[in-house]
């Protein structure tokens, strides 16, 4: 059940999971705190809904929460996007976050390729 955590796009996943975590954690401001919260439930998403298409042992599963997944990366790269611009974050952690994410659509673009169509 654990050979999730060969696939790249977990491995990626999970970092970026822990990365927001303890981002927002250390910058929590009470301005941001909506921010934060949705941008800790997309991170987190990502790798879950990886997790559960592995664990329901079927292409078409795991295809549709890859999807699900990749629409998740893209809401945190665009979460992330309001937070950098409303500087609640310092730059240098926002590039390092979104290369995550950037790298995180990637792989799970590839997976998407990799089992098309329903």
């Amino acid at each position: 059940m654990h050979r999730y955590r060969s696939l790249e796009a977990w491995k990626v996943a999970r970092r970026l999971s822990l990365a927001v975590l303890e981002e927002t954690d250390d910058h929590y401001h009470p301005k941001a705190r909506s921010l934060f919260d949705q941008l800790r439930r997309a991170a987190i998403s990502v790798e879950l809904n990886i997790v559960e298409g592995y664990a329901l042992q079927s292409p078409a599963q795991f295809r549709r929460h890859s999807r699900i997944a990749f629409g998740s990366a893209a809401e945190t790269e665009c979460v992330l996007e309001l937070v950098s611009a409303r500087k609640y974050l310092p730059a240098e952690t926002s590039r390092e976050l979104l290369d995550l994410i950037d790298n995180t659509l990637a792989l799970l673009f590839g997976l998407m390729r990799k089992f098309p169509g329903e």
